[in-house]
């Protein structure tokens, strides 16, 4: 490869928003670890018996970066990220990264629950995840044009079930991409149409949330942007400790799979 292409992507990655390129970096680096055989991705499925009788609950988290081995399908979902949590959070959420964050966090949650029910059961999340960002863009951009496969042209508002359709010719589980429509659904409905139809807002972003951004080069948060720099040493310090925690979760799963 050669100087010019490195100093071009390395210039397209800098310029990616900061939670679309972290989600995207780190299923990449999931799948990339899963196929130099570093660990299994049995260990880092979601099995709620293990979560709640073992205490594994990284499983809570890990499961949504694994977007299976690297085929076709996972090059569409990573590109998906690329795509349309990128033009998501630069277009709809721009200086709002907080919301954006939350409304991932959000779908994370809603999918946990989704899948404690045994019919709706699936061991890895990555893929509802990407497809509720797809949803959730079409609905925010319904008139966009999309050219699929160069095959057919149709509005973004039917793109999530166009991709359902292909899923279901080609032979693959449907149950993920469903999942991730009503997370979705539910997401847009308590956010935009709810708010239309009452005027009231009932998902709004706690805000617990902005201190985790502090890091990132502006303070998504009006209530820190003009605090004084001991609040903000202090807001470094809350993510530190989250990070700290991420580290012991991964060394407890280093543990178990020594084992």
């Amino acid at each position: 490869m050669s100087l010019g292409k490195i100093t071009f992507f390395l210039e397209f990655y800098n310029s990616l928003p900061p939670i679309s390129k972290a989600y995207g970096t780190m299923c990449l680096v999931a799948t990339t670890a899963f196929h130099l055989g570093l660990f299994p991705p049995i260990y880092t499925a979601l099995k709620y018996e293990s979560v709640f009788k073992h205490f594994q609950v990284w499983r809570l988290v890990t499961n949504f970066f694994f977007l299976g081995k690297f085929s076709i399908n996972f090059g569409i979902r990573l590109l998906m990220i690329a795509r349309y949590g990128v033009q998501l959070e630069k277009g709809v959420f721009e200086r709002r990264t907080a919301d954006f964050l939350w409304m991932m966090i959000f779908g994370a949650l809603t999918l946990l629950v989704l899948s404690a029910i045994p019919l709706l059961w699936t061991p890895f999340l990555g893929v509802s995840l990407v497809f509720m960002l797809l949803y959730v863009w079409s609905r925010e951009f319904p008139n966009a044009q999309i050219n699929l496969y160069g095959l057919v042209q149709l509005k973004a508002f039917y793109f999530p079930w166009a991709m359902l359709a292909l899923d279901v010719i080609f032979g693959s589980q449907i149950l993920p991409d469903l999942l991730g429509i009503v997370a979705g659904h539910l997401y847009y409905f308590l956010t935009v149409l709810h708010p239309l139809a009452t005027g009231k807002n009932i998902l709004k972003t706690p805000r617990w949330v902005y201190p985790s951004l502090c890091f990132h080069f502006e303070i998504p948060s009006p209530s820190l942007a003009n605090k004084p720099l001991i609040t903000k040493i202090k807001c470094k310090i809350q993510l530190m400790s989250h990070l700290v925690l991420a580290i012991k979760s991964i060394i407890s799963l280093y543990t178990v799979y020594s084992l």
